[in-house]
């Protein structure tokens, strides 16, 4: 089996759930998507560090960077930034705040020292809906002086998100879409 069915078959297990949810966004929605359930289970966290690092090095330019906003991109960062030190091309990780640190360096960039000032990043989310927190999170990430190259997930729900991203010209890059997730069920 290979890596990217082995992680939809662990998404399907642990993370997707089926009911009556209010999503971040707002709306209302008959499955939901707990991608932590899967981002931070060790396997899951590896696949989802793999697969994703392979989307970065398929980048026509290199990325020097790969973050995303807490808490939802944290574990997903994390594992690409390892698994690109152990093929030998390491990526430091960051992490965007919500809200800015409200002591010592009142920071949204955690991480930040590790980073090629004015580099190239790819942002990261579990789960992509309508492309509201990566707007913000790309943002936040120009506003410190860095050039966002790539915005991926791991799942699109197929509910507007790739289109906002691609209206502010960030094509979204997903390992699956909800069609993709779906099939089979």
């Amino acid at each position: 089996m290979n890596e990217q069915q082995r992680l939809k078959e662990l998404l399907l297990e642990k993370s997707y759930r089926q009911g009556t949810f209010t999503l971040t966004s707002g709306k209302t929605s008959d499955f939901y998507i707990d991608g932590k359930q899967t981002t931070l289970d060790a396997e899951g966290a590896y696949l989802c560090g793999r697969l994703l690092y392979q989307l970065i090095r398929a980048e026509p330019e290199p990325i020097t960077g790969v973050g995303g906003m807490t808490l939802g991109a944290d574990p997903l960062v994390t594992a690409v930034s390892l698994v690109s030190y152990l093929d030998k091309h390491p990526i430091p990780a960051f992490i965007v705040r919500k809200e800015a640190k409200g002591h010592g360096t009142g920071n949204y960039l955690e991480g930040k020292a590790n980073l090629q000032p004015g580099g190239r990043v790819a942002l990261l989310e579990d789960v992509v809906t309508t492309g509201g927190t990566l707007i913000q999170v790309i943002k936040r990430v120009e506003d410190e002086g860095f050039k966002v190259g790539l915005v991926a997930t791991v799942v699109d729900r197929q509910e507007g998100g790739a289109e906002t991203l691609a209206e502010h010209g960030y094509p979204l890059k997903a390992i699956f879409t909800r069609s993709q997730l779906m099939t089979d069920l």
